[in-house]
């Protein structure tokens, strides 16, 4: 079993990474296999609507120069996928939702192709907007006909400067339960 991870922040190994590795860290010791993928500051489009994945029905986004493609072949291959994201001005960032907008077209345009796997969203504040940049990354898991895993709080870990999230001694609990509770319902799916 595989768990993938994709970061959505600007900052590699920022706030959202520490709270994603903890999640990991969880799996891993549970004996899954996991995956972090980094996108960095380097800007994704978001969906053109161009909607050539209708057309071609290949399983893949008709724009070809970015990662993208490569976050639906990591997905196809996972059983498991965690979408971690800062909260930008009360929501997820851009890197995020363009992630969310072209996977999730091209899993509908190819008969929701991520249909039953395991999903989780993780958040990482300084304040305000948590709730709704988690509810935003959930609804890609639901739309997906995906099973959402929960934890002990919603899956926010709390700070600002990279470091502050391990701080926060709820959030990190909170990230443990996840990757807990994550390996416990892929488990149970793949009969073991």
């Amino acid at each position: 079993m595989k768990v993938v991870a994709f970061n959505g922040s600007s900052r590699i190994d920022g706030n959202t990474a520490i709270l994603l590795r903890t999640v990991l860290k969880e799996l891993e010791a549970n004996g899954i296999e996991t995956e972090l993928v980094q996108f960095g500051p380097k800007t994704i489009p978001g969906c053109k609507a161009c909607y050539k994945c209708f057309d071609n029905k290949n399983g893949h986004c008709s724009v070809k120069n970015d990662p993208i493609n490569d976050a639906i072949d990591k997905m196809l291959a996972a059983d498991g996928i965690i979408i971690g994201s800062p909260t930008y001005f009360a929501d997820i960032s851009s890197n995020t939702k363009s992630l969310i907008e072209r996977t999730g077209m091209a899993s509908k345009a190819n008969g929701d192709m991520f249909k039953l796997k395991v999903g989780a969203a993780v958040v990482a504040v300084h304040r305000g907007g948590a709730i709704h940049a988690f509810d935003s990354i959930s609804h890609f898991f639901t739309i997906g006909q995906m099973i959402i895993v929960g934890s002990s709080y919603w899956n926010i870990g709390v700070g600002r400067n990279i470091g502050e999230a391990e701080k926060d001694d709820e959030g990190m609990a909170t990230m443990k339960t996840l990757g807990k509770n994550m390996s416990w319902v892929l488990k149970k799916l793949h009969g073991k």
